[in-house]
């Protein structure tokens, strides 16, 4: 008799036909079963019922882009959840920039760091509008070696695809550091793209958007790795 494994993974954001990483991603999932043998059964949570305890009961949570989301609440508990139940986790765009204000609120005790994006008055903007804004453009970003980022990718360079115009402010960068954030992705102005939470399974976000990798018929190293992540946790069936 042969096992298999299928890991439940809840996409939380708020779906929708215009937003064109939320139409790539179900491809995506079929390329994940049929080149990779990884399966995935998704379902799409919207922000506002992220902060449902049933959440915890997934083998993946992957806060996908579409910001500003409607509940910021529920994209934030989407990021408490998968890190305090040792969940795999990927956050993409608006997923990067709502991982570093969970930790900064949660975990750095920075109560009133805000996003720029939902509350332009905040007093302590963490998630600032960037200098240059990265919608529809490709960058360069360099890997620390040694890193999950690093042996992901497999190289120590690669070049992405954005769609942001939002993105960390590094006068952060010592206190989040402080409390498990390793950023270990950075473009060539040493700005972050990349960062990995110490001591969890695998807790990753990017300020790119790998689900935007090429034309779709192959799945980009970090959303495999996620995938790989998802079902190595998931209860096999007979």
């Amino acid at each position: 008799m042969t096992t298999t494994r299928t890991a439940r993974v809840a996409l939380v954001g708020d779906r929708s036909e215009h937003v064109r990483s939320h139409t790539r991603i179900p491809a995506l999932i079929e390329v994940l079963r049929e080149q990779h043998g990884l399966a995935l059964d998704a379902y799409w949570i919207p922000s506002e019922e992220a902060a449902d305890p049933a959440l915890a009961g997934f083998d993946g949570i992957w806060l996908v882009p579409g910001s500003p989301y409607r509940s910021e609440a529920g994209a934030l508990a989407a990021v408490r959840t998968a890190r305090e139940h040792g969940i795999a986790f990927l956050g993409t765009c608006g997923g990067f920039q709502h991982l570093m204000l969970e930790i900064a609120r949660d975990v750095a005790g920075l109560p009133d760091a805000a996003h720029a994006e939902n509350d332009p008055a905040g007093a302590h903007p963490l998630i600032v509008p960037l200098a240059c804004s990265l919608v529809g453009r490709e960058g360069a970003v360099n890997l620390r070696r040694g890193t999950l980022a690093e042996r992901i990718f497999g190289v120590e360079r690669s070049v992405e695809r954005y769609h942001c115009a939002y993105g960390l402010d590094r006068a952060y960068l010592p206190a989040l550091e402080a409390h498990g954030l390793h950023f270990t992705g950075h473009d060539d102005d040493g700005e972050v793209r990349v960062a990995e939470l110490a001591g969890h399974p695998f807790m990753l976000g990017t300020l790119f958007q790998p689900e935007l990798a090429g034309d779709g018929t192959r799945v980009h190293p970090v959303i495999r790795a996620f995938a790989e992540a998802s079902v190595s946790v998931a209860t096999p069936a007979a």
